[in-house]
């Protein structure tokens, strides 16, 4: 796992989502969109039609003040309080497909959205009750892109030891002035450590720090 920033790895990480994650969408029935997911009061509509207004923002460079803030994203939520479950779905699907450009190009100011957006339809999976939400074709480059915004976002150095993996993965601050943390389990689990999702039914390791300031995403 390369330790130098791969502008093209956010791209790629959403791409690969969006051709197991949209068809997923598109089968699902109008009350499946109603579940509830691990997001505190959003169902699953309210997370595609986050994560859908998050990456056209992206795409049409849209950044006014206070954008992607707990108001903001209620506020994008309720302009598509109307839209059809497919205009939810065709809007997620374009911002997957071309937000990649644009994330690699911001040097890396960007990267935790396309992340962030992975984490996201693991939610849903989730909520569907679908085997390895947070795993799946997403995970290496997934686990991949964690490891660079970590980098940036996280005060602890940590170790990682994956299940079936060959090496190890560093991520947080490679300069920090405290001893690396240690963790060995699956990946799935990391991204949920590192995203604050419920651990329950989980096996893992972790050693020199402590699970809630992992959390990138607050």
């Amino acid at each position: 796992m390369a330790d130098e920033r791969d502008p093209e790895l956010p791209g790629l990480l959403l791409r690969t989502e969006r051709d197991v994650f949209v068809p997923l969408l598109r089968e699902a029935g109008d009350g499946d969109f109603e579940l509830r997911t691990a997001c505190p009061g959003w169902t699953v509509r309210d997370v595609l039609a986050h994560c859908g207004a998050a990456l056209t923002r992206v795409v049409e460079g849209r950044f006014e003040p206070g954008v992607f803030s707990p108001e903001a994203n209620d506020r994008d939520i309720a302009e598509r309080a109307d839209w059809t479950n497919t205009r939810v779905v065709d809007e997620l699907e374009r911002g997957m497909t071309e937000a990649g450009a644009v994330i690699a190009a911001a040097g890396g100011a960007m990267d935790g959205i396309a992340l962030g957006e992975w984490v996201h339809a693991g939610d849903v999976r989730e909520a569907f009750g679908a085997e390895g939400a947070y795993a799946g074709p997403g995970l290496a480059p997934a686990l991949d892109l964690l490891a660079v915004v970590s980098r940036k976002r996280s005060p602890v150095p940590l170790t990682a030891r994956l299940t079936g993996a060959g090496g190890e993965l560093r991520l947080g601050p490679e300069d920090g002035g405290r001893e690396r943390g240690r963790y060995a389990g699956d990946g799935a689990t990391l991204i949920r450590l590192y995203a604050g999702r419920p651990l329950t039914g989980t096996r893992y390791e972790l050693a020199g720090a402590r699970e809630g300031e992992l959390n990138l995403f607050g």
